[in-house]
Parts: structure tokens; C-alpha cells; sequence
């Protein structure tokens, strides 16, 4: 991946790689930012300090995606910080992995407290001396980090997920061998915050052939900006997560996007009616659904969707994830780990491997005894990952998503695990029962809703205690205290009851 955008800057060095708040920046012009970065951190950082911060605001600047590549290409790996997060999130994550270096474009209250309260050193790319460019690839084992995100914990503490950059290179080799026509003259949307993964593909594809990369402003609503970005720009190729288009979709009859080429969607079900709306928004368009978790390394699984197709390539209303990308595969398992091979009639856990797939949690043995496991598949034994999700093969070998068997929801495109959500509830109630269940609303979008037992304070206490623990997408939407808990016949809470309670609300 780094050759491709060395090449990039030799080919392209005057054109735009980035379209940031209005402005453009030339390869070139970025190519100076890379370089004093990554000469900064061969000089001053020792050869230990394997991983990186960077301060990443909700919309990022041009020295924020320098610093990114600064870091790979001095050949350390990265770790996004969001300053919007808690304090006490991001403290968990340095303290995890020992970052004694975090990059931002300049110093502000956040950040500075962020580096005060974890005794690190923040280097203010602004401030940094001009270098001579240098985009030659460093000689790094594959197996070192490229990037480390951290997600949801079930126990309050953010977990770690290290993509090496064997991972990272198999994702881009696989992705750019789909067959889909992107060159320099292309126009990518970027419209994530850089601790969610989906925006891996959104800086680096584009990058890796010289095209454009255009990203939204900090201020507005994000749909709307992310329409007027589409119309304004000219977008030939959008990355989004569906739940921008629920929102889009009272104004689908206006929409005319004849510019655009590829839309594609991941992080949440692609449901077939918005599908068939879009498709008529961008009538030029190929719409791809695309499937991975985290620790697959962006998405693995891309299916093409079409009108003609689509009502036999849906379950429940999404759109089918079709098959795995070059060098990845993909198994249902039963409940005792056994592959099951009947196609279209039975639903199990789908599991994954190949060379994207993560080699497992950071610093985390327990979770990583229960999640990976080891399989015969085709005569060779693999390490396969459990997803989490139900799914199914039809006859073709196309997979479909069919649920969650666990406690997790996605929002925003973001993996949640409900029981942090939980944890931090309980924490501030001094104990008693409290229930986070996730639901989609008439617009088609998943909430939140937390339950709390016989609760004698109010619900604006617990949800500003949880504005203080946890991201602002992971606040629930809906906080109710209600006298008692529903139980179903095993005496547990009744999900399900408070689902249907929630909607009634």
C-alpha cells in the first residue's frame, strides 16, 4: 500500500489529494506534511515506541491524516484519540498500550488535559521544521501494527483491536482486485471519524491511485452535509453507512447524483427499499453492500445489488453480503463449532479468517480463547473468528446477515456493546437492575433504550453520569425507570417485553 502511494505522489505530485474545509491540498503538498512528521518521530522516538497517537477530531484536518501516514511510513503503527470521548475512555486507551507520543495539528484544553492526566508528549504538527520529502516505504515485518482501534467492552474498559500491516495491505490488494474502474480521476467521500474503520478504505484506496479525497466540515447535520458534499463535489465514489440514507430518504425525489459511480454501504443492514430508492438517486451508480467487522479489517464480504435480483437476495429486508473478498473466507458453525454445509436452510454463527483478520485482541488471552478457534477446512486446519452474527448461505454461496446472537448492536456504524452501557448504568445506581436493548425507529434507525429498576432518582442523573463515561453515540436515545422488570419463563429479564415497551413509549 505504501509503494502504491509513493507511486501516487511521483505520478500526481501537483494534483489534489485532499479537499478539506474548502481547501485543496496537492499530493505534494501533503507528501512535505508525511515526511516532517515521519522525520520527527526517526528522530526523536525511540525505536520501542511501536505505536502512535493522533489526536482525531470528529472532522479531521490535513495534519491529521499526515500524521497517519508519518507514523506507517517511519514504521510505527497508529492509535486514534477522539477528544470528544471521555476523558476517562481515553486514558484507559493510553494506559493500554503505553503511548508516550500523541501528534494533533495544534494544542487546546482537551488535549493538553488528555496529556497531562496520562503523562504523555504531544507534538504539534504546526510547530514541526520543514523536511525533505521521503515517501520511500520503510522495511517493516509484516506482522507489526499498522493501526489499533479500540471498541466497546462489555466491562467499561475498551477493547483493543491491532490490524497489522500484513492486514492492512491483503484489504487494499483484495479491494482494488474487485474490478471496480477507480483511477486519479475519481472523487472519494470521507464522511467518518477515524476511531471508526470503515474510514480506513476512505483515506487509503483513493491515495493508492492518485484520486481525490473530499471530507465533510465539523460544523451542520451530518446527513445534510454529507448530501451536500455528494451534489456540490461531484462524488464518484461514497462510502457511507446506511442510516445516512433513512435520513436522505424524504428528499430521494430530488436527489439527482448522475456523477457518481460506486456507492458503498457498510456498518449496518442495507435494507432493500432504501436500496431501490437510492438506485433511482444514482441512476449511473453500482450500490455494493459490504460486510467485516474491526477485526476483519474494514469489510470482507461485498455483494453487488441490483433491482432484478433483489427481492430473492434479501432476509428480513437487507440486503444480501454476498461473498468473501480475495483471500478471506467464511464458515457457519453450529452451537458445538461444527460447519454446517446445509445452504438456505439453516442459520448459525458466521465465522471468518484469512489474511485480514486480526491475530486477536491486544492484551487479552480470555477474549481471544473464546472468540478464535481452529478448524479442518478443505484439509487445512485455519484460525477462524466468531462474528457474533447469525447468518445463512443461499445456493448461490452468497451469505446473508440474519441477527446478532450476542448483546451488541451497531450504531452509526459503530459496534456497541450493550453491556457497557449496562456497567455504567449500575455503577452510578449503586447496583440494582438496569436493561439497554437496541430497536430500529420508524425512520429505520437503531436506538438505544435503557431500562432502570425502582430507581428513586431521575433519568437526566444517570444520562449526564453517562455522558461522562461513555462516546455520544453509545448515550442512549430513551432512558425509562420503570417499577419492575418483565421476566420470561426462565426467570430472566424479557428483552424481548421491554423491546415492545420502548416502542409503546
Amino acid at each position: 500500500m505504501l509503494e502504491k502511494i509513493h507511486q501516487s505522489y511521483i505520478k500526481f505530485a501537483n494534483r489534489n489529494a485532499f479537499y478539506i474545509n474548502g481547501v485543496y491540498y496537492s499530493y505534494e503538498q501533503f507528501a512535505q506534511l508525511v515526511s516532517k512528521i515521519r522525520n520527527y518521530i526517526e528522530i526523536n522516538c525511540s525505536g520501542s515506541e511501536k505505536l502512535v497517537g493522533i489526536i482525531a477530531k470528529q472532522s479531521p484536518e490535513i495534519e491529521t491524516y499526515a500524521a497517519i501516514y508519518g507514523c506507517l511510513f517511519s514504521g510505527r503503527g497508529y492509535v486514534p484519540i477522539n477528544p470528544a470521548n471521555p476523558l476517562s475512555r481515553n486514558s484507559s486507551i493510553l494506559e493500554q498500550t503505553g503511548i508516550k507520543t500523541i501528534f494533533c495539528k495544534k494544542k487546546d484544553d482537551l488535549i493538553t488535559e488528555i496529556a497531562s492526566t496520562n503523562n504523555v508528549k504531544i507534538v504539534s504538527v504546526d510547530e514541526l521544521p520543514t523536511a525533505k520529502i521521503n515517501l520511500q516505504p520503510p522495511i517493516v515485518d509484516e506482522n507489526e501494527i499498522a493501526y489499533l482501534l479500540f471498541t466497546s467492552g462489555s466491562t467499561g474498559i475498551p477493547k483493543g483491536v491491532p490490524i497489522t500491516r500484513k492486514n492492512l495491505n491483503s484489504f487494499v490488494d483484495a479491494f482494488l482486485r474487485l474490478g471496480y474502474n477507480v483511477n486519479e480521476n475519481d472523487r472519494f467521500l470521507q464522511m467518518f471519524e477515524l476511531t471508526f474503520d470503515f474510514s480506513v478504505v476512505c483515506y487509503t484506496v483513493p491515495l493508492c491511485v492518485g484520486a481525490c479525497i473530499y471530507t465533510l466540515p465539523a460544523e451542520g447535520v451530518k446527513f445534510a452535509n454529507v448530501y451536500m458534499a455528494l451534489e456540490e463535489n461531484e462524488i464518484t465514489f461514497a462510502c457511507m453507512v446506511p442510516s445516512v440514507l433513512s435520513y436522505l430518504t424524504p428528499y430521494f425525489d430530488e436527489i439527482k447524483l448522475e456523477k457518481m459511480r460506486y456507492s458503498l454501504f457498510c456498518g449496518e443492514t442495507l435494507l432493500d427499499q432504501i436500496a431501490q430508492g437510492w438506485s433511482k438517486c444514482t441512476p449511473n451508480a453500482k450500490i455494493i453492500n459490504a460486510y467485516g467487522p474491526t477485526e476483519a479489517t474494514v469489510f470482507c464480504l461485498v455483494y453487488e445489488w441490483n433491482s432484478e435480483n433483489s427481492p430473492i437476495k434479501t432476509f428480513n429486508g437487507g440486503v444480501c453480503i454476498g461473498k468473501p473478498m480475495e483471500n478471506m473466507g467464511a464458515i457457519i458453525v453450529d452451537e458445538n463449532s461444527k460447519i454446517i454445509t446445509n445452504k438456505s436452510t439453516e442459520k448459525g454463527e458466521l465465522c471468518l479468517s484469512g489474511k485480514q483478520l486480526t491475530p486477536g485482541y491486544w492484551n487479552n488471552d480470555d477474549k481471544n480463547s473464546k472468540t478464535f478457534f481452529r478448524t479442518i477446512l478443505n484439509g487445512e486446519e485455519e484460525i477462524f473468528y466468531r462474528t457474533g452474527d447469525l447468518a445463512f448461505q443461499d445456493e448461490d454461496g452468497d451469505f446473508f446477515f440474519a441477527g446478532r446472537i450476542d448483546n451488541q448492536i451497531k450504531i452509526q456504524g459503530f459496534r456497541i456493546e450493550l453491556g457497557e452501557i449496562e456497567h455504567f448504568a449500575r455503577e452510578f445506581i449503586k447496583g440494582g437492575n438496569v436493561a439497554a436493548v437496541g430497536y430500529q425507529n420508524s425512520f429505520g434507525n437503531m436506538q438505544i433504550h435503557l431500562f432502570v429498576e425502582n430507581y428513586n432518582g431521575t433519568s437526566l442523573e444517570i444520562e449526564e453520569h453517562l455522558k461522562l463515561k461513555i462516546p455520544e453515540y453509545m448515550v442512549p436515545s430513551y432512558i425509562s425507570i420503570i417499577p419492575s422488570f418483565p421476566l420470561n419463563e426462565n426467570g430472566k429479564i424479557d428483552r424481548k417485553k421491554l423491546i415492545s415497551m420502548g416502542k409503546e413509549l
